[in-house]
């Protein structure tokens, strides 16, 4: 049975920083990334990686947002710097399965930014 595991959200003032882990467990993954989703809005793509050097950034965190993964322990981690209380949102891990290639998802870690 596949599940991802979120840890790292948490309440912080802006210009501080967050690392969020992720842990999934029960198959093998290709990719590995982080989406958000804040109130009232759609969820959105923050970054992805595929093996240790093929990332893909939104152009909203570029520069501020760094992730980084563990292939051999399927941990992947998203460094947040310079918080800003637009980043305030919950952020979800996913996972695309080798074998399947179908999408998973964990349950989301609240990320809050207070000015």
């Amino acid at each position: 049975q596949v599940q991802l595991v979120e840890s790292g959200g948490g309440l912080v003032q802006a210009g501080g920083s967050l690392r969020l882990s992720c842990t999934a467990s029960g198959s093998l993954f290709i990719t590995m990334g982080w989406y958000r989703q804040a109130p009232g809005k759609q969820r959105e793509l923050v970054a992805t990686i595929t093996g240790r050097t093929d990332i893909n950034y939104a152009d909203s965190v570029k520069g501020r947002f760094t992730i980084s993964g563990d292939n051999t322990k399927n941990m992947v981690y998203l460094l947040i710097n310079s918080l800003k209380p637009e980043d305030t949102a919950v952020y979800y891990c996913t996972a695309q399965e080798m074998v399947s290639w179908s999408w998973y998802w964990g349950q989301g870690t609240q990320v809050t930014v207070s000015s």
